[in-house]
Parts: C-alpha cells; structure tokens; sequence
C-alpha cells in the first residue's frame, strides 16, 4: 500500500517519517496544495492508496485575527483540493487531520464529544481557521455518503514536540513557548492571561502512532485524539518548573488575554478503536523538547 502525507515536513510528519518511512512525504516546496493543477499533477505522479492530510495553514493568534480571510481560503482550497483529487485517482482510504478549534467556543458539557461539533461557532480567536476545518468534516462526511468513500478525520487536542518551529514566533507552539521562556527567565516568569484556562496536550508523535494504528489496522471512523489530562496554564508551568528544576516566580498580567476557557474533547472513541493505547507522559514529553531548546 502506498501511503501519502502531505504537511509530511512539519511537527507531526516528522514524527511519522520515524515510523512510517517508507511512506511519500509531500511539502510546500513540492506542491502548492491552493492550486489545482499543481495537486491534480501531484497525484498523478503519486498514485497513493492512503492519503494522511496533515498540511494546513496554521499560526499564532495574532496572525489569525489579522489575516482571517487567508486562514478560511487557503484551508479550503487545500481541503477542497486534495478531496477532489483523491476521488478522481480513486484513492481507497483519505484522513483528514483536524483541529479542536473546530468545537463550539463553549457547550454545556465536557469533555466535548464528537456529536458536539455543531453546537455553536468556533472561538472568535481563531474563528475563520476553526471553520475551515470543521468545513473538512463536513466535506468528508458529504464525499462518504455521496461518492460511497470510506474517508474519515482526526481532530487532535493541542500539540507539543522536539520538531515544532523554534526559531518563528508565529508558528512556534505554546509549550514550546513557554519552556523557551523558563529557559530565558531568571527570577521570574511573566505570562499573559490569569493562568486558569484548561487545556488538554498531547506529544506529537502520540498523534503520529495514532495515524499509523489507522493505516494498519484500516480504521475508518472519525475521533478525537487526546489526553485524559486537562490542566490548567498554571498547572502547566509549575510541572514544567519542577521537571525542569527551575525556580521562578510566576507572574500574570493582561487578564483580558485568558481566550476561550477549556476546550478539552473526549477520547472514549479513540480507545474503543484503539484498546489500552498508551500516551506519553507529560513531564517525559517536555523533557523532549527542553533538551533541543
């Protein structure tokens, strides 16, 4: 079976190429995902089996309110394209992975479950991104009862790894951030916000033995992928303090900046697909990615 990543350059698809390297890895230097003829060309030269779509427009919350236009339209030509594309070469299986930017800004109960998708609009941080994306699920839900495809989604909670973008503010992910700040910081540690938004996160490659338990086992359903653990920002950075050995003084400011409260999804449909799967712990996970700071 040949399997296809695109986004195979970034944060989860190197963590995929430790695991699955016989598999094609596609990125922006090898195909603009917006254009169709580039895609269409693309896959004629692949011919995959599988497709993995990891590739995404994705940045910071600033980006994302300054450029929402560029964040919905090139998620949903990529999307869009890729779909098409993969119907027309007869692709067997495609699985989209998503965001739990997706989810409803708030819901009545939690942990949010996969039904909960359309209980209300995404965040307003990151509203256009988390459209587009939801968009992808309905796109796949539409080809598998139109077409008779048998593609389906991800949608991981918030990651963290070695091979996140250290060097680029904007697309630098939050533990990164913060562990770049401990390790920058010497009597106290200034964050934004009040430090009690939960949030549920997950090391990459997590996510990256997830996918490959899709291809091997040719698991079809749509889930959730996520920690049981929903901890607070606070919570966050004293683990990250005391696994680190570092003693500072936290200090909060801009309350304003707290952003959506919890967002944490359910994982009970992840682990009926994928029995006693095991994720790695978190304080070995920031580990990881403070010794390549």
């Amino acid at each position: 079976m040949k399997v296809l990543i695109t986004g195979g350059r970034g944060m989860v698809g190197k963590h995929l190429q430790e695991i699955l390297p016989n598999a094609s890895y596609i990125g922006r230097e090898d195909c603009d995902l917006t254009l169709w003829k580039e895609v269409e060309y693309m896959m004629f030269l692949q011919k995959p089996d599988h497709i993995i779509h990891l590739a995404a427009k994705v940045g910071g919350i600033q980006d994302n309110i300054a450029k929402p236009a560029e964040y919905f339209d090139d998620n949903i030509l990529m999307n869009t394209h890729i779909l098409r594309a993969s119907l027309q070469f007869k692709v067997k299986r495609l699985t989209g992975i998503l965001s739990t930017c997706i989810y409803p800004d708030t819901v009545e109960n939690y942990p949010m479950k996969e039904e909960d998708m359309f209980l209300g609009p995404p965040a307003i941080s990151n509203f256009s991104y988390g459209y587009a994306k939801r968009c992808m699920a309905v796109q796949i839900d539409a080809y598998n009862k139109q077409y008779n495809t048998e593609y389906n989604y991800l949608t991981p909670c918030n990651l963290y790894s070695e091979h996140d973008n250290f060097n680029n503010e904007s697309k630098m992910h939050f533990m990164t951030a913060l562990l770049k700040k401990i390790k920058s910081s010497t009597n106290t540690l200034n964050l934004l916000g009040t430090g009690k938004p939960l949030r549920q996160f997950m090391y990459a490659g997590d996510l990256a033995r997830v996918i490959k338990e899709v291809i091997d086992k040719d698991i079809t359903d749509s889930f959730n992928v996520a920690t049981s653990e929903n901890l607070s920002i606070n919570e966050m950075a004293n683990i990250s303090l005391k696994v680190l050995n570092k003693k500072l003084k936290i200090n909060y400011s801009k309350p304003e900046l707290d952003g959506q409260f919890r967002k944490d999804v359910c994982n009970k449909k992840l682990l009926n697909n994928i029995p006693n799967f095991k994720f790695t712990n978190f304080e070995e996970g920031i580990k990881k990615i403070y010794s390549n700071i």
